[in-house]
């Protein structure tokens, strides 16, 4: 029987696994550097209260990612226990399990995103609601105008993020919502990343299809829009992320795959254009700032290697046989890494003032990009509103997520855990989300490399990418794997495109780097 050794337990290297085991007579074997499932789609948990790290909705425009979905965790056929208790509706499924009876169900939830900026909140994407143009206030509102009035008429080439952004939205609410927000993302200004990241996350939203749907909606209140930003509901797992994937692992092992947790690969032989094995190393901690290696390795042997590891670390553990200039532009290949507190308090200072209904009135959004310039935080996220299922006690406690992009050994990383968690509940008391005596409780958790960044050597990637296609037997998955900040279901697809390119034979590895890349891939619903 072939074999197929597979890096990482996140989304696309699980996906690839399942796929292989339902649709190839190969048998696959995970090597997972952490403790956990779900890469950077884990859920973790603190005394009982679950956090999404990121915040993922499960929202594809690909069918294939949706039936997966559904069929590891089907879609609610009662209502969950916020929904019972607000008297809220919601579609659902005929047949399909009650959340408040069973553990292994898909919710449908309703997305809630907002801006919080001037200490108001504004929707996003920016709405044509007439509280955006109250908040901003009428000389914003009329410098907004104009700008986008002038960036239809004089477009700018398109060489970095800010001249995608200010094409699509003008100069002012560039500079309003988006700068300084991109600048804590990424470390860096706008004016000095590629434009790709626009065109991977932002996609096709622009002010003018804001106004568009904006328009259909006044005249048609049944219009669906069609663009991934704009989607209002999502599917869910009860208790977050990492519990599907955990299912599709357990699903996994129950067919006959293998899964081995604490092996980080440190090591990739090569022989005659292909991969030959790969020399993991024991640790302790794995994947996190606390990892420690030990001595004890084990080298795995396949026919097939999935790698869904970042590019920088795949390329530098091929050792010597890589060519200087492919070796020098992937070690230089920049990185933004993670930190989330979690926090738990009595109570918010923030008013819910929309017609949502909400337990005890919290403010609906599932998380809050905050863009206020005195603060670092990037983003908020309440995991009420995810899941009632999330908190462990949803009915009188507010769980939430504290957001903190950095860069490994920067300031941020480096503080303790104590330290930290001071310095970001200081920060929502600053800008008045929470006074300090209403927190009951907090956490705090470093993930590395948890996006793949567009600067620095990124413009050369072209020749990693065609130096690691090189290998017949090689298949790069997933965000890290193909340095692209893929959603879940891309990550998915580029698994699926893989095991596709197997059955057919092929060595060609086209289709799985173009997923997400391509324009119709984006806005078209796949039949």
């Amino acid at each position: 029987m072939k074999k197929a050794i597979i890096i990482g337990a996140g989304p696309a290297g699980l996906t690839a696994a399942y796929q292989l085991l339902k649709e190839t007579d190969i048998h696959p074997i995970i090597i997972e550097e952490s403790e956990f499932i779900g890469g950077i789609s884990r859920t973790a948990e603190y005394k009982g209260n679950r956090m999404d790290l990121g915040g993922h909705r499960f929202f594809s425009k690909n069918e294939q990612v949706n039936d997966i979905w559904k069929e590891l965790m089907p879609l609610q056929g009662a209502p969950a226990k916020d929904d019972l208790m607000l008297g809220r509706e919601k579609p659902l499924t005929e047949g399909g399990p009650d959340p408040e009876q069973t553990d292994e169900v898909s919710l449908i939830r309703t997305r809630v995103s907002r801006i919080f900026f001037l200490r108001k909140f504004f929707d996003y994407p920016i709405s044509m609601k007439p509280e955006t143009f109250i908040n901003m206030g009428f000389v914003r509102t009329m410098k907004a105008g104009f700008g986008y009035l002038y960036s239809c008429v004089v477009k700018r080439k398109e060489n970095s993020l800010e001249d995608f952004y200010i094409n699509r939205f003008g100069k002012p609410l560039y500079s309003m919502f988006f700068e300084d927000y991109t600048e804590k993302l990424w470390g860096v200004h706008p004016s000095k990343i590629a434009p790709d990241w626009g065109a991977q996350r932002v996609k096709e939203l622009s002010l003018g299809k804001v106004i568009a749907d904006f328009l259909r909606h006044l005249f048609n209140p049944n219009y669906k829009t069609d663009s991934t930003s704009l989607i209002e509901q999502f599917m869910y797992p009860k208790k977050g992320p990492g519990q599907l994937w955990e299912k599709m692992a357990s699903e996994i092992e129950k067919m006959g795959g293998e899964i081995y947790f604490g092996q980080k690969a440190t090591a990739v032989l090569t022989e005659n254009g292909q991969i030959s094995g790969i020399t993991c190393t024991k640790v302790t901690n794995g994947g996190s700032a606390e990892e420690k290696l030990t001595d004890e390795q084990t080298t795995y042997t396949g026919d097939y290697y999935f790698s869904t590891m970042p590019v920088k670390d795949l390329v530098l553990s091929m050792g010597d046989t890589v060519p200087a200039k492919v070796h020098d532009i992937a070690k230089d290949l920049p990185y933004r890494d993670f930190i989330t507190v979690g926090l738990l308090v009595n109570k918010l200072l923030i008013k819910n003032l929309t017609k949502m209904k909400t337990v005890n009135n919290i403010v609906p959004d599932c998380w809050i990009y905050i863009q206020e310039r005195d603060v670092r935080i990037g983003r908020l996220q309440i995991f009420n509103n995810w899941s009632p299922y999330m908190p462990a006690h949803n009915e009188d406690t507010v769980w939430m997520g504290l957001e903190y992009f950095c860069s490994e050994g920067d300031d941020m990383w480096n503080m303790s855990s104590e330290d930290f968690i001071k310095f970001a509940i200081s920060e929502l008391v600053k800008i008045d989300i929470v006074k300090e005596e209403d927190v009951l409780d907090a956490t705090h958790i470093r993930v590395k490399k948890a996006y793949p960044a567009y600067f620095g050597t990124y413009k050369q990637f072209d020749q990693v990418e065609s130096y690691l296609s090189s290998f017949d037997n090689l298949f790069c998955l997933g965000r890290n794997g193909q340095h692209r900040y893929n959603n879940m279901d891309h990550s998915m697809l580029t698994a699926i495109e893989a095991v596709n390119a197997i059955k057919a034979g092929s060595t060609d590895k086209t289709a799985i780097w173009n997923v997400n890349t391509e324009k119709e891939y984006h806005e078209e619903k796949e039949a």
